[in-house]
Formats: C-alpha cells, sequence, structure tokens
C-alpha cells in the first residue's frame, strides 16, 4: 500500500495536515457544546446564545524549532545535591524563558510561542428559512389583543415626521391660484386703463388718473408677491389610526414513545426533531403552546423535564397517546381559534391490533381537526405494523399528514426539511 504525505506549507509556514487536525479538534469541541446545550436546555430557550469554550492546549499547532545545542547546566527538580530552601545561583549559560499559560517547561526544549486564534463567542443560531407549505393556516380569533397602525388618509394636524410632502404642495399650489386669480385680474384691468389713458392726445391726458393707476398697480404687484408659496394651512399630514389584529396562536403536541425499546439516545434525537419544528412554528406565529404527552401503555401529560428524563417505562400502546391529544384539544383548543400540529416521535413497536386503533382515531377524529400532522420513526431496523397502518393515512391526507425514519443526529434536518417542504396548492 502506498501513502502519500502531504508536506507542502501552509498559509504562514504551517503544515497543512496539521492545521486540518486543528480544525478537526475545534469541530469537535463545538459540536460537543451544541450537544450539551441542546440537553440542557428547553427547547423554548433555545433562541439564546451559547459560549463555546476551547483548551489552550487543542488552539495551538506544533512547531519545530532548532534547540540552543551544546553543553548546558541546569538544576532539575528532585536533584540530590539540591533541596528545599536552599538558595543557588542560576547556572551560567541558561536563558530565561517566559511560558505562558497553557505551557510547561521541559528541559532540554526550546518553547515556542502559543498562537491565540480568534474564536466565536457564540455558537451560530440555528437558522430556518420560512418555508410556503400549503398547510399553514391563519385562523381568526375571538381575542383581539394586538392592534397595528395602518394609514388612513391625511389630516391637518400631526407631527412633522409625518408630513405629506405631495399633499401639502398640491394644497398650496390650489390656495395660490385661488388667491392670485383675482388681484391678476385687477392688476391686468389697471394695466389696461393705464394704456388707454397714455394713447391719449397730451391735450387730453389727465395726469392724476395717470399716477392714480400706476399707484393701483404698484399697489397691486405688492400684494401678488405678498402672497406665501406655502402656508401652514396648506400642510397635510398622514393619518395613522390603530387597527386590531387578530393574532395568529399555535398549539404544538409532542408525543412520545417512552418503553423500554426507547433509549436515551432516541430521546435526544426525538428532542432535536421537536426543537426545529417548535422554532419552525415560531416563525410563523405570534404565539406558540407547547403540549407534552408521553405514553408507554398509558398516556400522560407532563412537563419537558418529565417528558424527556423521566425514567418511567412500560409496555407500548400509542392509541392512549392519540386518545389524550383529542381531550385535550377538545377540552383547552378549539380548531376554530387554534393552529394545531402534532409531532410523533416513535420506535415503531405497537402491539399490532393497537395500530389499528390508532389508524381509525386519526382518519375519523384528529386529522379533520389538525394543519399538520408528523410522524418520526427513529430505528434502524424494518417497519413494523404502527407504520404500515400510517401509511394509510398518509395515503389519506397526503398534504397533512408525513412519516419519515430517522437513524442517526444527521438525519434528523434533512428529514426536516423533506417533511416541511414547499408544497404546491392543488
Amino acid at each position: 500500500m502506498t501513502y502519500f504525505i502531504d508536506r507542502r506549507a501552509n498559509a504562514k509556514r504551517k503544515s497543512a495536515v496539521n492545521r486540518q487536525r486543528f480544525l478537526d479538534r475545534y469541530r469537535t469541541h463545538i459540536k460537543r457544546s451544541v450537544e450539551e446545550a441542546v440537553n440542557r436546555r428547553s427547547i423554548t430557550d433555545m433562541e439564546r446564545g451559547e459560549k463555546v469554550s476551547i483548551p489552550s492546549r487543542d488552539i495551538s499547532e506544533p512547531v519545530f524549532q532548532h534547540g540552543p545545542g551544546g553543553k548546558r547546566t541546569i538544576v532539575s527538580p528532585g536533584n540530590k545535591e539540591f533541596v528545599q530552601g536552599i538558595a543557588s545561583a542560576a547556572p551560567e549559560g541558561r536563558r530565561r524563558w517566559r511560558l505562558r499559560r497553557g505551557q510547561r517547561f521541559r528541559p532540554g526544549r526550546r518553547h515556542g510561542r502559543i498562537r491565540l486564534l480568534p474564536l466565536p463567542r457564540r455558537v451560530p443560531r440555528l437558522r430556518i428559512r420560512r418555508t410556503g407549505a400549503s398547510h399553514l393556516e391563519r385562523k381568526a380569533l375571538k381575542d383581539l389583543e394586538e392592534v397595528k397602525p395602518v394609514r388612513a388618509g391625511v389630516t391637518r394636524d400631526g407631527v412633522p415626521s409625518r408630513i405629506n410632502i405631495v399633499r401639502s404642495m398640491r394644497e398650496a399650489q390650489a390656495r395660490r391660484i385661488a388667491m392670485r386669480a383675482p388681484i391678476r385680474r385687477a392688476l391686468r384691468d389697471a394695466q389696461e386703463a393705464l394704456d388707454e389713458e397714455e394713447r391719449k392726445d397730451p391735450v387730453l391726458r389727465n395726469p392724476a388718473r395717470i399716477a392714480e393707476l400706476k399707484a393701483e398697480i404698484e399697489r397691486l404687484e405688492k400684494r401678488l408677491d405678498a402672497v406665501p408659496f406655502i402656508d401652514t394651512y396648506d400642510l397635510r399630514y398622514n393619518n395613522l389610526v390603530n387597527q386590531p389584529q387578530p393574532s395568529s396562536k399555535a398549539v404544538m403536541f409532542c408525543v412520545m414513545d417512552v418503553s423500554g425499546s426507547m433509549t436515551q439516545a432516541h430521546k435526544d434525537i426525538a428532542k432535536r426533531f421537536f426543537l426545529l419544528l417548535y422554532l419552525f412554528l415560531e416563525r410563523n406565529y405570534e404565539k406558540v403552546e407547547l403540549v407534552f404527552v408521553r405514553h408507554h401503555t398509558a398516556a400522560k401529560e407532563v412537563d419537558e423535564e418529565e417528558f424527556f428524563y423521566s425514567r418511567e417505562t412500560g409496555g407500548t400502546i400509542v392509541s392512549s397517546a392519540l386518545t389524550l391529544v383529542d381531550e385535550i384539544i377538545t377540552r383547552r383548543y378549539p380548531p376554530s381559534q387554534w393552529n394545531l400540529y402534532v409531532a410523533q416521535a416513535s420506535d415503531g413497536d405497537n402491539w399490532d391490533d393497537d395500530s389499528v386503533s390508532c389508524r381509525e382515531l386519526l382518519m375519523k377524529k384528529l386529522m379533520q381537526r389538525l394543519q399538520y400532522y408528523t410522524y418520526v420513526e427513529i430505528t434502524p431496523h424494518a417497519h413494523q405494523a404502527l407504520w404500515e397502518e400510517y401509511e394509510t393515512v398518509a395515503a389519506e391526507f397526503p398534504q397533512r399528514f408525513a412519516m419519515r425514519q430517522i437513524v442517526e443526529a444527521g438525519d434528523i434536518y434533512p428529514v426536516f426539511r423533506e417533511l416541511f417542504r414547499r408544497r404546491a396548492v392543488n
């Protein structure tokens, strides 16, 4: 077998191979910090940034340099000729090295400098593009809590920041035309009378009349010039009124199987999927509520801490969870006022007879109320009876029911994008 070693120098005479190892360590620390943040935080607390700390020993690259060489006299810890408390002069020829944080002094070697590379102060936030799935619906609510300022024509009173320049100039022009028209008409008549008087024979001219007409013309011209270009009466302002706006609200049901076959690794994958769904809904609705339902042989509504970390276990009856979701919707979330979403995570294990009950519950009750239902099966094995029954539901509601299989954590985001891709509206 042939091995190729790339010894070409990278930027600043760094080894390309060592730089790649550094980047791998860097990614490993970031990945570990993200995993710890996901496990430690609540689903609703994921918008806040996170600090990533990397040990100094992992941000330095090895550098080979020539040592001082020659014979040297040094004092090593544990030398039998020197004990603690005895003062001794520094050995001749010994150089003084200032060690930085993260370095250790090793006799016989010259220490290189540690160059600290810039590190991000926060973990980059996960960004989800706004999708245009046809199943997103806005429902009118009876409790109108928010108001939005909307344009409502113009008004004569307002603040300078809302002045409407076009309407103000239009009003000023109309006012100038209206005020100058009679003045211009009187000025035209006086000018015609003066011209007629001056065309008369010098014997018949009336000097007093001519002086009077000239004084009148001068007065009218001053009045014409005194008409202002724009006046406070002309100013118009954009009028804004507060119009009530319906707030879009959604509720997200997180349904998870906590039977004995669901390990903590399965639950961590489910939490990441629920996290993506919550961030997606946060960007489409003003208010999002979470309801956590866990089940084995019996279903129970719990808080997030118990949902992901409780050790309670048992068999698997999925229909108990779907029945509880239907009861919660009937009792607290009327479909006429709420956008309802259900995300179910399971390893696919269920009693065969119960899978048929799940299909009946979905087709006869739940799907008529829900905007979207997603089912992710976290298992590397073949599908079981629950998946086969859900395929019937997906064929009946292709726009509002989706199901995918997740094997490992790397499949979460591709599966999520596939579930919530843009769909053509029929």
